[in-house]
């Protein structure tokens, strides 16, 4: 039987956040420049989306939880950026690492988000991007080629991404 790596990660993370009484997160970027790896995820509007079709596009690539305080922050961080950005061809997936698209989509009738949100409820796009932490976000430029990878989640983490956007944009 094969353990998915993100739900003994969730407990873990849970119980050392209880533990520690910790209310912020340690953020980690680094920029990379390897081809992304291609997906196909079942979508919330039930279509199924590959990555490789963003092909043209900037792409978001953000892993959350619904367990995962710091990713309740930021998803509607990310609906700010594309609201903004969308017109410019930027688009946003945000990959749910849930065992249950159900627990997903209950968070998500609090956030209203328009971007599509992916679920990856047996963790293997998670594992194709070495996803981990909560949330991950990783940037695709319009080559298909992952440029920044981002762990974790503090306010005011939006402002890099915005910054790395206008880079690829520029390009």
């Amino acid at each position: 039987m094969k353990i998915h790596p993100l739900k003994s990660f969730s407990a873990l993370g849970i119980l050392v956040m209880v533990l520690l009484g910790l209310t912020t997160t340690v953020t980690q970027a680094a920029t990379v420049s390897t081809e992304a790896p291609d997906f196909t995820l079942k979508s919330r509007s039930g279509d199924n989306l590959r990555l490789s079709e963003e092909r043209g596009n900037i792409v978001i690539v953000n892993f959350w939880a619904s367990w995962c305080g710091p990713c309740r922050e930021e998803l509607p961080e990310f609906e700010a950026l594309y609201q903004s950005y969308a017109d410019l061809g930027v688009t946003v997936y945000a990959v749910n690492v849930d065992d249950e698209s159900e627990k997903a989509n209950k968070l998500l009738e609090d956030l209203s988000v328009s971007f599509p949100v992916l679920y990856d409820p047996d963790g293997e796009v998670s594992e194709l991007y070495d996803v981990s932490a909560m949330p991950t976000t990783v940037m695709i430029d319009r080559n298909g080629v992952a440029r920044l990878m981002h762990k974790g989640y503090k306010s005011g983490d939006e402002a890099k991404y915005e910054e790395a956007l206008h880079r690829l944009l520029r390009e």
